[in-house]
């Protein structure tokens, strides 16, 4: 194991209080066992807003009050002897589905977790740069991972850790300052709490600053799915092209073979899981080469923020057809003909109906609107793409992440003085990606990059689909780049694919100028919370 990971130091008395709620008490990776749903999900709501591992956040919030002792294990043998006749002997897959595990993956790359959150049938959530600084160096390190690809090659580590850590020292140093900059541009209102006042200049910062993060940051996530979904996830991690992600799916299956091993019995049987991601790996090479000699290395040419390159010319007709179905005894084709007949306004009619008075965002129109859907490419910086790469009732896929098609810079990093340090990391970062791209290690220097180079994403979502993301990213809370995106998605509707109706049943679309976006959300909070301490005096 070439993998380094910093450790949480425990008292005996708390390894006590852990070993019979955790599978393990000293790795990255372990399983969430013998606790009620509710504190799991408690536990993993909390990462978003926490540099906290885990087991130290339920040894300062929960243990105390989760009964102590293990559930009994009273025909556990007996159920996996069922489950491995099932799903052995009978190849039924859907077995699989009817065991989950709450699975901790701590100190991953940026480029790990998306290969972790990529399953759309599972519930993830992630450690976020806008709530945590990472200007703190747990185990004398920065929080970084040193690719396992260059240990070998001692120049080169020195190289890669004197410009990551170069990097991570630039972000620490402006954190303070930035946010002095924001308190002079955005002055403290008397109505606004401090700590309202305090965590939204906080997170403005962090959101400002992100960008020089290099993708090979470390992060946390907590992720629940079934024995399906993560013998699947193992089978495309141990065809990964990285030794990371590789040497991260053995840790992964060591835990997961400690809660639900009957559903995992596939995964390193010769014939089954080690041949199934020999094609995974077999495939993507394959491709890979035939693609090079097809294309010839073509330069990309110029592309906006988003483009929309695929929709269908007919998907309102198609719309009200779908609309209708479910409200009459007529055959889809029948509909279909009736449909065209129908005027603009008709039509329009039948789909502010179909998609209802919403009073919230929430409110989505039902599954008519999944009938036909469109396809954007869009070319954004990585951060805004780890933000919109976590809608996953879509089609997304993506590119190698290379420094060609440059970085965005926030005009506050050049307000607040931090242009030049900001164009050094880029420099240097770049520089040394380029160097390891050079070498053949085109994967590998992924991890130099920082997070405002962009990065080249296709999505493909049905109409109803489209209502989420767009609503949502476009939330004045929201991060500007990735609102960016969700805007031009809209309009992209509306007057390419002069789909008006559709999108003038997107109601929650949100074009507001926003300065201190998240100063709504937290003043929101800050009154819920005021409102539950009074019911409770």
């Amino acid at each position: 194991m070439t993998l380094w990971f910093s450790t949480d130091e425990f008292t005996e008395e708390e390894r006590q209080l852990l070993q019979p709620y955790f599978s393990n008490v000293d790795g990255p990776v372990f399983a969430l066992i013998n606790l009620p749903e509710v504190v799991k999900g408690a536990l993993f709501a909390r990462y978003s807003r926490t540099p906290k591992s885990i087991r130290r956040l339920f040894l300062d919030e929960f243990a105390e009050i989760v009964a102590a002792g293990h559930m009994a294990d009273v025909g556990v043998k007996h159920a996996e002897d069922i489950y491995e006749r099932i799903f052995l002997e009978y190849g039924d897959d859907s077995v699989a589905q009817l065991g989950g595990v709450h699975l901790a993956c701590e100190q991953a790359s940026q480029l790990l977790t998306k290969v972790i959150e990529r399953g759309r049938l599972a519930g993830y959530l992630e450690q976020s740069t806008r709530y945590i600084t990472y200007d703190d160096k747990p185990g004398g390190r920065w929080r970084y991972m040193i690719p396992p690809e260059i240990e070998a090659d001692a120049e080169l580590r020195q190289r890669y850790v004197e410009v990551l850590d170069g990097a991570f020292e630039t972000y620490a140093k402006w954190i303070d300052p930035m946010q002095q900059h924001f308190r002079e541009m955005y002055p403290k209102k008397r109505a606004d709490p401090d700590g309202v006042y305090k965590a939204t200049i906080r997170a403005k910062a962090c959101d400002t600053l992100r960008g020089m993060l290099p993708v090979a940051t470390k992060s946390n996530v907590g992720m629940y799915g079934s024995g399906q979904v993560y013998e699947h996830l193992l089978m495309k991690m141990r065809a990964h092209p990285l030794e990371e992600v590789r040497e991260y799916s053995d840790l992964v299956l060591a835990e997961l073979r400690k809660v639900i091993p009957a559903f995992l019995a596939r995964v390193d049987v010769e014939d089954r899981g080690i041949e199934w991601s020999r094609y995974f790996e077999r495939t993507r090479e394959r491709t890979r080469e035939v693609v090079a000699g097809s294309l010839q290395s073509p330069t990309p040419d110029p592309r906006p923020l988003v483009t929309l390159t695929d929709w269908d010319p007919d998907a309102e007709t198609k719309l009200v057809a779908a609309a209708m179905y479910a409200v009459t005894n007529l055959p889809d084709d029948q509909l279909l003909s009736a449909a065209h007949k129908l005027s603009a306004e008709e039509k329009s009619r039948i789909i502010t109906a179909y998609a209802g008075e919403r009073t919230n965002r929430r409110h989505k129109p039902g599954r008519s609107f999944e009938r036909t859907g469109y396809r954007f490419d869009v070319l954004c910086d990585y951060g805004a793409f780890r933000d919109l790469q976590r809608h996953r009732m879509l089609s997304i896929e993506w590119q190698r992440l290379s420094t060609g098609s440059g970085f965005a810079v926030s005009p506050d990093i050049d307000g607040a003085g931090a242009l030049g340090d900001w164009e050094r990391v880029m420099r240097s970062c770049a520089s040394l990606a380029d160097d390891l791209a050079s070498r053949g290690m085109e994967d590998v220097a992924q991890y130099a990059i920082p997070m405002a180079f962009r990065i080249r994403f296709v999505m493909q979502m049905s109409i109803r689909e489209a209502f989420h993301l767009i609503e949502l990213r476009s939330s004045p809370q929201g991060h500007p780049n990735y609102r960016a995106v969700a805007h031009e998605m809209h309009r992209l509707i509306r007057d390419v694919a002069g789909h008006r109706a559709v999108a003038d049943a997107m109601r929650y679309v949100d074009y507001s100028d926003v300065d201190l976006e998240r100063l709504e959300a937290e003043r929101r909070t800050a009154a819920r919370k005021k409102e539950r301490a009074a019911k409770h005096d």
